[in-house]
């Protein structure tokens, strides 16, 4: 009976221990799963133009800019990978930005790095279904103060071949918008 009591109790814990083991593969497989989010970002995959307005001064007028950039979802469709090249001021200008959509977090990230700097901005926010709009808030190195400046940016779907950005700076709460970019689908 002693003997029946042991072989009961191990194949009891094998049985917790494997009903664990499955419960925590579903929750990493879910995680780890693109969903409706990830095929969202996946619709604008392909290649597009912009024309970009950058203000230095709320008061003076935006220069503009045009270029290209291309859009790709990698790592089995779990992020989304933007590649930018254009000239700001006569000089070549190159980015490229990841977008993510964290399962777990149910926000989104982005990460932005370019040939103008050596910094990674790094911001996250929700997307707004009756806007069609998602807003990123964060951070980047600003080398006019020499610290981190407060940033939102605004990404609005216009249509399946159009979408606008818009970045604004914070400064002391305050709000100013220092770039826009239009993309048009090629």
């Amino acid at each position: 009976m002693k003997n029946l009591f042991i072989v009961l109790f191990i194949l009891g814990l094998f049985s917790v221990n494997s009903f664990a083991q499955n419960d925590e593969m579903k929750k990493w497989m879910d995680y780890m799963t693109p969903g409706k989010e990830h095929e969202s970002l996946a619709k604008m995959n392909g290649d597009w133009t912009y024309t970009s307005k950058m203000w230095m001064d709320p008061a003076a007028e935006p220069q503009t800019y045009s270029g290209t950039a291309k859009c790709e979802m990698v790592l089995g469709g779990r992020y989304q990978r933007m590649t930018v090249a254009g000239k700001i001021m006569g000089m070549d200008f190159s980015g490229e930005s990841i977008t993510a959509y964290d399962n777990g977090k149910k926000k989104y990230y982005s990460t932005w790095i370019d040939n103008f700097g050596t910094g990674v901005m790094l911001m996250e926010g929700t997307y707004n279904e009756a806007t069609k709009t998602t807003t990123f808030s964060g951070k980047g190195y600003d080398p006019m103060s020499g610290g981190d400046m407060e940033m939102k940016q605004t990404i609005k779907y216009i249509d399946d071949n159009n979408y606008m950005m818009e970045m604004f700076n914070v400064v002391n709460g305050k709000e100013f918008k220092n770039m826009e970019m239009k993309y048009t689908r090629k």
